[in-house]
């Protein structure tokens, strides 16, 4: 079934609920008071009855004075405590012969139904306690049809069916035209997605109108989606180019080389050695592209790491003695605090910490500081160097995948833009982030942030 479809049949559905609901309280609110109203005024003509009935002890007087009380269909009757009918007066034998008279010590109305001729009308019937001398020696019985408020109920119960049927009507109009104005904006969005689908190239959603809810946010966030989208298209074809391009050079060296040796042999000692370290530098720098990426790939994923407590002195100052040696260069370390320590896992918080650094050492000749640091809710390691720099047009895309600040980099300083990205989701992966602050020609600062005793999971 059709979201549409589902929202006419729902709405209209709920409005008839709606609607059934007040007509049966309007229907017995008028029913309860259109009977109210007749049984206050058989009540009044009781009690005028029973006042006259104390004046006049003739029986032929008491008939004349009951007269004027008679309705135009009913009748009146006095019944003695025996249960006879010692008076009474009547222009509907029909009511006479269907209401079989009764004594009673206490007041009651009686509402019934009577079907005569095959029709349906309503009566009233009231029965008033005679006393005399604080003796119940009789009840007066009055009967009447109430005409009007069959035909009331009838007109009602027309007037509220036909208002019923028009909410209806009205709600499956309505209903049609409020769905298409909601689902218009998720076809369109179905519609750029099937286009995306058979053309493979992104497409917006055009938005006529700045409606500020929650379908204009749906295509506001759809369109960024796909802004999002081509920005990563770039720079995975950027990469691609970039990729392509480092790989072409080593394989070239590596086919020329082994072309080398093919047409001349080995008996070239010095031609042969240099052809083999050739090869093998250039296989030894794929090895490294290709580990880069399979890096980047596990970070992306969910994966169990193995967190256990790191007494994060001991570990960086282990790390800084690692890359002193392979650098040949000189970090200083910072702490105040000897014992602080964390949930981390260790190979991984290892290779982030090499990554900031690695880059720190890459564009900056000067200094290179390394600050282990705490407070209320995050254990802090910061990296600041007074290097090159980052322009600052390039902060906010810095941690992008296969992004890099000088696109033309040498081979030797420049990278594949997958160290920062990969640090980044290795924080990410630790419930911690990563923070970034540099002014171009002064130096970069790096902040990597973990939560204190929480196990990200």
């Amino acid at each position: 079934m059709k979201i549409t479809t589902k929202i006419n049949v729902i709405t209209t559905a709920w409005l008839l609920l709606i609607l059934i609901a007040i007509n049966s309280i309007v229907f017995l609110s008028f029913m309860t008071i259109t009977f109210n109203l007749v049984q206050n005024e058989v009540q009044q003509k009781s009690s005028d009855i029973i006042k006259v009935m104390k004046k006049n002890d003739e029986q032929g007087s008491l008939n004349d004075k009951l007269l004027p009380y008679l309705a135009s269909h009913g009748f009146l009757r006095i019944i003695d405590d025996q249960g006879h009918v010692q008076t009474q007066v009547s222009n509907d034998q029909y009511l006479l012969k269907k209401i079989d008279p009764e004594f009673l010590r206490k007041e009651k109305t009686t509402k019934r139904i009577i079907r005569p001729h095959g029709g349906e009308e309503q009566i009233i019937i009231y029965q008033h306690p005679i006393s005399n001398s604080g003796k119940v020696t009789g009840t007066l019985e009055i009967a009447e049809r109430v005409p009007g408020l069959e035909l009331g109920k009838d007109v009602l119960l027309g007037i509220l069916s036909f208002c019923t049927l028009l909410g209806a009507v009205l709600s499956l109009l309505g209903g049609k035209w409020l769905s298409n104005i909601i689902i218009r904006p998720i076809s369109n969005i179905i519609g750029s997605m099937e286009e995306i689908e058979q053309s493979g190239v992104p497409k917006k959603i055009v938005i006529q109108r700045e409606t500020k809810d929650e379908l204009n946010k749906l295509a506001v966030t759809f369109n960024r989606m796909i802004d999002r989208l081509d920005v990563t298209l770039e720079q995975q074809k950027q990469f691609i180019s970039d990729a392509s391009h480092e790989l072409k050079t080593p394989l070239t060296v590596i086919k020329s080389y082994a072309d080398l040796l093919r047409r001349r042999g080995i008996q070239n000692v010095d031609m042969t050695l240099e052809a083999i370290e050739s090869i093998h530098s250039e296989a030894t720098r794929i090895q490294k592209m290709t580990e880069r990426f399979l890096d980047l790939a596990k970070t992306e994923v969910d994966e169990d790491l193995d967190f256990k407590l790191i007494p994060l002195t001991e570990f960086c100052q282990r790390i800084i003695q690692q890359l002193e040696v392979a650098y040949s260069r000189k970090l200083k370390f910072h702490t105040e605090n000897n014992k602080i320590a964390v949930l981390a896992d260790e190979l991984k918080l290892k290779q982030v910490i090499i990554i900031i650094v690695d880059n720190a050492l890459k564009y900056s000749k000067e200094q290179v500081e390394i600050f282990v640091e705490e407070n209320e809710r995050h254990v802090i390691i910061r990296v600041v160097d007074y290097g090159i720099g980052i322009p600052a047009d390039d902060i906010d895309s810095i941690f992008e995948r296969f992004y890099r600040v000088d696109k033309a980099r040498s081979r030797e300083t420049g990278g594949m833009g997958l160290g920062l990205p990969i640090a980044k989701n290795i924080m990410k992966q630790h419930h911690g982030e990563i923070k970034l602050r540099s002014k171009e020609g002064q130096g970069t600062e790096v902040a990597l942030l973990l939560p204190k005793e929480s196990k990200a999971t």
